[in-house]
C-alpha cells in the first residue's frame, strides 16, 4: 500500500508540473515543426505521442514522418482542451511509470527512501535514459533525419540498460573492480555507436531541432527529479504502522 501511495501521488504530482512545463517548452516546438513537416502527421497524433518522443525518446524512442507516411490514419485529439487533456494523461501515466520503477529499485537495493535518496537516484535514472542516449541519438523533432527506427530501439534500449548497471556498479557497489567494470560498460555503447542516417536532411530548422534538444532534456531531468523527490517524500511521511502509532 505505501509502495503504491507514493507512486500515485509521485505521478500525479510530478505528471501535472511536466505537462505545465512541457506546455510551454517542448509542445510549441513540436508544433512549429509539424509545419515543415508538411502534414505527414497531425499536430493531435503529435501531441500524443509527444511525452515519450521528448523524453529522449524513452522507453519506445517513438518516430513520426517517414514512419507515418502511408499509414493507416487513427484517432487523434482535437486542437484546444481534448488535445492537452491526452497529452497531460500520457504524461501523468509515464512519471506513474517511472515512480513505480524508481521506488522498486531503491527498495530492492535495500536503500534509505527519503526525498533526498529519490532525488539522487531520479538523477542516476536520467543519466541512464535522457544524457547517456542523447550522446548518440539526440531527441528528434517531426521530420528530422533519422536512421531506422528497430536499430535506434535497440540502440536506445542497450545504452539505457548499460549505462544503469554501470551507474549501480560504480556508486552502488563501489569496490574497485566494479568500478572500473561500471565504467566499462557505460563506454560500450558509445564505442559502438549509434545509428545514423547516411544523409542529414531534414525538413525542419536546425535551431529549432537543437532548441528541442536542449528542452527535452531539461524536461526530461526536471521528470526524473521530480518523480523521485515526490515519491521518497511521500515514502519518508508515510512511515510505518508502528512508527505513526508511537508519534
Amino acid at each position: 500500500m505505501k509502495f503504491i501511495k507514493s507512486a500515485l501521488v509521485a505521478g500525479f504530482a510530478a505528471g501535472i508540473l511536466v505537462a505545465a512545463l512541457q506546455a510551454v517548452t517542448t509542445t510549441p516546438l513540436i508544433l512549429e515543426a509539424e509545419r515543415y513537416e508538411g502534414g505527414m502527421a497531425s499536430a493531435g497524433e503529435i501531441l500524443v505521442a509527444h511525452f515519450a518522443k521528448n523524453q529522449s525518446d524513452a522507453f519506445v524512442h517513438l518516430a513520426h514522418g517517414t514512419e507515418a507516411h502511408g499509414a493507416k490514419e487513427t484517432w487523434a485529439p482535437e486542437d484546444g482542451l481534448e488535445r492537452t487533456l491526452s497529452t497531460s494523461i500520457a504524461t501523468i501515466g509515464t512519471t506513474f511509470g517511472f515512480a513505480l520503477v524508481l521506488l522498486a529499485a531503491m527498495v530492492l537495493s535495500n536503500a534509505t527512501i527519503t526525498a533526498r535518496t529519490g532525488l539522487i537516484w531520479g538523477a542516476a535514472a536520467f543519466a541512464a535514459t535522457g544524457l547517456a542516449p542523447a550522446l548518440g541519438l539526440s531527441p528528434e523533432l517531426p521530420g528530422a533525419a533519422a536512421a531506422v527506427l528497430e536499430d535506434r530501439q535497440i540502440w536506445w534500449i542497450g545504452t539505457a540498460l548499460a549505462t544503469a548497471v554501470g551507474l549501480f556498479l560504480a556508486l552502488r557497489v563501489s569496490t574497485p573492480l566494479a568500478i572500473v567494470a561500471g565504467l566499462v560498460l557505460i563506454a560500450i555503447p558509445h564505442v559502438i555507436g549509434a545509428p545514423h542516417p547516411d544523409d542529414y536532411i531534414s525538413d525542419v530548422p536546425s535551431e529549432l531541432s537543437g532548441h528541442f534538444a536542449a528542452a527535452s532534456l531539461v524536461v526530461h531531468a526536471v521528470t526524473w527529479a521530480a518523480t523521485g523527490c515526490i515519491a521518497g517524500f511521500v515514502w519518508e511521511r508515510s512511515g510505518t504502522p508502528e512508527a505513526a502509532a508511537a508519534a
